[in-house]
């Protein structure tokens, strides 16, 4: 893989992703039927079980444990001859499990974008905005909204760093996909209960591949002993 070259591509795609977005309606399109109006309810409720438990608090359970285990592997088989193979694979998927999502719950501070269930049109308080754009009067003055691009969904979506850890093809290939399944089934169940828009998850898989990929360009070209 030509690093720089894919950095660059990834790049260019998230700024067109962002702009794409921004001026069209297809967030509110796709979201639409995933909201009752008859109901004025998102066809998944929150805290139904197990769904809950499976795609949300029990997700992000699971991949802080992985991340954990990873880690405690890398510290205590430092200096074995065994792991010197994937020693650099390994830094890069704990350092991608930890820059991401802070990464993305940094943007989301900031951002002020506001969720499918915030905006007027789901029976919110907050008009429809672009990331590029600021809110006019009175909606400046109202509560700061964390909801662009998708954080929940970033831990799985750092998964894609396991591409790094291994050798075959086929292997990296196997590490994409299910990187790419659980990213996704994160992000789709938060847009079944509101809270975020195709756009925000998107954005969060391209941004989650960008840093993944700056952190290899990083890693690769140092040596641990």
């Amino acid at each position: 893989m030509n690093l720089n070259r894919v950095i660059f591509y990834t790049a260019l795609l998230l700024i067109f992703f962002i702009i794409f977005f921004g001026i069209s309606d297809i967030d509110i399109k796709i979201q639409n039927y995933f909201y009752n109006f008859n109901t004025n309810s998102w066809i998944l409720d929150r805290n139904l079980e197990p769904w809950h438990t499976i795609f949300y608090s029990g997700a992000k359970k699971a991949l802080i444990s992985f991340g954990a285990i990873l880690l405690l592997i890398l510290i205590i088989f430092w200096r074995d001859k065994k792991l010197q193979e994937y020693k650099k694979g390994l830094i890069i998927v704990i350092l991608s499990a930890i820059i991401v999502p802070l990464s993305i719950g940094f943007l989301k501070k900031t951002t002020n974008m506001p969720c499918p269930k915030n905006e007027i049109h789901y029976g919110g308080k907050m008009p429809r905005t672009s990331v590029w754009q600021k809110y006019k009067e009175p909606y400046n003055k109202m509560p700061h909204i964390a909801c662009w691009p998708a954080g929940h969904a970033s831990g799985g979506f750092a998964l894609l760093s396991l591409y790094f850890l291994f050798k075959s093809k086929r292997k990296r290939r196997v590490a994409i996909i299910v990187a790419l399944i659980v990213g996704w089934a994160m992000g789709l169940y938060k847009m079944l209960i509101g809270d975020h828009f195709l756009s925000h998850t998107v954005i969060t898989m391209l941004i989650a591949w960008l840093l993944i990929l700056i952190i290899a360009k990083a890693v690769l070209r140092r040596d641990f002993v």
